[in-house]
């Protein structure tokens, strides 16, 4: 990367961390994947009950198969075989878990987290229940204000993960918000986290790489 781009990103990943240690998150910086899961592996501990909301960056940095290694009681929302009951109770059995992965639909460098969900177990995890909330995020996550995540949204990660999930709206048609009234519309439960009244109970790891929608 040009060393002068590379420049720009750090000073606003810099501010981003700067706001979430003020809003009562933590930030870590990393530059690869291998350091993120180092930084994991610093925030857990073996025999942890983890679970995870559904997140393609997860996917990406390689976190799910770390967590299948064994040395934690993985709530795996993956396993191959899950009826939606199974599904169902392992989104409730996630709310008293140790740890919770997830990412983030956005960032804003006022330090704030912005999500949007289709069911929200993942928004509700995020907000109450785990004891730490764990969010692995790409640079390109970080967007000025609130507007631009819900633009970024609407633009890009909603359409892009209605794609991903074969689900029959209009914005997997042509590729952009249409504010529709689907059966399979993914965008119903908007969540935006200002702060965190239980300090460091959400830690942010932002990666030197684009990744997930």
């Amino acid at each position: 990367m040009d060393k002068n781009v590379s420049f720009v990103i750090e000073k606003r990943v810099e501010r981003t961390i700067q706001n979430l240690e003020k809003n009562n998150m933590h930030g870590y910086f990393v530059q690869n994947e291998k350091e993120a899961i180092e930084k994991i592996k610093e925030l857990i501990k073996e025999g942890d009950t983890v679970a995870v909301g559904g997140s393609m960056t997860l996917f990406e940095v390689g976190v799910i198969d770390f967590l299948r290694n064994g040395k934690y009681n993985f709530l795996d929302r993956y396993r191959e075989g899950l009826t939606s009951e199974d599904i169902k109770e392992l989104y409730r059995k996630s709310f008293s878990a140790d740890v919770y992965f997830t990412s983030s639909n956005a960032i804003t460098e006022e330090g704030e987290l912005y999500n949007v969900d289709g069911r929200g177990n993942r928004v509700a995890a995020m907000i109450y229940g785990p004891d730490k909330v764990i969010v692995v995020v790409g640079v390109n996550k970080i967007v000025k204000s609130i507007d631009e995540a819900i633009e970024r949204n609407r633009q890009l990660a909603a359409p892009a993960n209605t794609k991903r999930l074969n689900k029959k709206t209009p914005c997997a048609e042509v590729g952009y918000c249409m504010n529709c009234t689907s059966p399979d519309r993914i965008c119903n439960q908007y969540v935006l986290i200002k702060r965190q009244m239980q300090k460091g109970r959400i830690h942010v790891i932002i990666v030197n790489k684009n990744l997930g929608y």
